[in-house]
């Protein structure tokens, strides 16, 4: 395997990963957003480095090619991760950023690379119930709406340029989720654990219970917040995400 001292910065990380850390984490952001929704979050958790996934098609990779599906996603991703996986690492994803969190998971196995001590879901029907996501029912107004409720959300003025922007990104994603498919579960070589928000309107804990499919071991935990309150990386949430160290 590829020493981490020997790579090169990578246009997946906003940062390049550091040496010295006892593990990683690698977050995966939600449809719309990159690796700018974790910009709160601390540089590690724990003796954890933790490594926000920039995807292409936004922010300082707004020009690169859009990934189109979440299995090229994947596919991608698995190759930027060959160098780090050295240590023992986890996958943090919200929203539909678990799904190619997952997506990548199964692209590893695939590969015969080391898996990860834990993919944490956050937010997320599992991929066989996708289809059931209330945001693939939504038209563009109303899409456009979403995206100037979030940004008022974080407290930030929906201005045309950075509402036709998010539009723009998210028109993408959700593309991508739409195509999306699994009509049967295939299970991960490694622990789930399901984070539902207890303040999150969309999705209840019971609607949740269908990623028990996707893993021998498979813990399910409800946290304090709303749908996007995992941006501000509270504390109940670092806590979970250092247990599995």
């Amino acid at each position: 395997m590829t020493s981490l001292s020997s790579t090169v910065a990578s246009p997946w990380f906003v940062r390049p990963p550091a040496a010295g850390h006892a593990a990683r984490i690698f977050g995966f952001p939600f449809a719309g957003s990159g690796a700018s929704a974790f910009s709160a979050w601390p540089a590690a958790l724990g003796d954890a480095e933790f490594c926000p996934v920039q995807f292409p098609g936004r922010e300082n990779r707004l020009a690169h090619p859009h990934y189109g599906t979440y299995e090229n996603l994947a596919d991608g991703v698995a190759e930027a991760l060959r160098p780090l996986l050295d240590v023992p690492y986890a996958f943090f994803g919200h929203c539909a950023g678990a799904l190619p969190a997952y997506e990548t998971v199964l692209r590893l196995a695939a590969l015969g690379l080391p898996a990860p001590a834990c993919l944490f879901v956050s937010g997320q029907l599992p991929p066989h119930e996708t289809a059931y996501d209330r945001m693939l029912a939504l038209t563009e107004p109303e899409l456009r709406a979403e995206v100037e409720t979030f940004l008022r959300g974080r407290g930030l003025e929906p201005r045309p340029d950075l509402v036709g922007l998010g539009l723009m990104v998210l028109l993408r994603d959700h593309a991508a989720a739409a195509a999306y498919r699994r009509t049967e579960p295939a299970p991960v070589p490694c622990p789930v654990v399901v984070l539902h928000w207890r303040d999150d309107p969309d999705l209840s804990l019971q609607r949740l219970q269908g990623w028990r499919r996707y893993a021998d071991s498979v813990e399910f935990l409800a946290v304090d917040g709303g749908h996007y309150d995992f941006m501000d990386a509270p504390d109940e949430l670092r806590n979970v995400l250092t247990r599995w160290r």
